[in-house]
């Protein structure tokens, strides 16, 4: 079993209170740059606005979006636009996916979740595997999300796994705890019980 915890009722400040500990954490265990993989959608960027007001070493950190959508940066759509324009003016750098690409290892993972239980963009039907041989994949989700019908640039489990920390930001959803909970329990194999049946690290979860 995982070994997560769970905290309950936390605003976007505390969340950003709890990144920013980790970032400072792994800034003064090495020299050198620092990688973070974010996610896109409606939670995370709240978190975000206030994350880069905090007093760290913007010009260390690389941020990697975990999952695009395959549309132009300027498009609405793009999680890699909206991550460029919160966090290059702080100074860090961003670090757009592509199928070539080689993710570091990331201080911190972090991930939202879907009700359906997929990761980044690790829908059901892509059958995600914790021994991909890739770390970035393009995939085509199905169905297509409605209000995304785009297919996904995204990395894998073994990418997400080579981070020194999980984060997940569930976003106050009971319908996405519940399967949270089951994959925990290891109840259920959709790939969010994939990856945590595979994590030796610490995994903390904001309900």
């Amino acid at each position: 079993m995982a070994d997560v915890t769970i905290i309950e009722g936390a605003d976007a400040g505390a969340i950003a209170d709890w990144l920013e500990a980790r970032l400072a954490e792994a800034m003064a265990a090495c020299e050198g740059e620092v990688a973070i993989t974010v996610p896109g959608g409606s939670t995370p960027f709240p978190i975000m606005e206030q994350l880069v007001a905090r007093d760290l070493d913007w010009s260390r950190l690389v941020v990697w979006p975990g999952d695009d959508r395959i549309v132009p940066e300027d498009h609405e759509a793009s999680n890699t636009g909206k991550i460029r324009a919160l966090f290059e003016p702080v100074g860090a750098r961003i670090h757009a996916l592509s199928e070539d690409a080689r993710p570091p290892h990331f201080a911190v993972a972090w991930l939202g979740m879907g009700g359906d239980g997929h990761i980044a963009s690790l829908f059901p039907n892509t059958d995600p595997r914790v021994d991909d041989a890739q770390l970035v994949r393009r995939l085509t989700p199905d169905p297509l999300p409605p209000h995304a019908p785009f297919d996904r640039i995204t990395l894998t489990i073994p990418a997400l796994l080579n981070s020194d920390a999980l984060l997940f930001t569930l976003g106050g959803a009971s319908d996405k705890r519940e399967v949270f909970d089951a994959a925990v329990a290891s109840e259920h194999d959709l790939p969010i019980a994939r990856l945590l049946g595979a994590t030796s690290q610490k995994a903390t979860c904001f309900a």
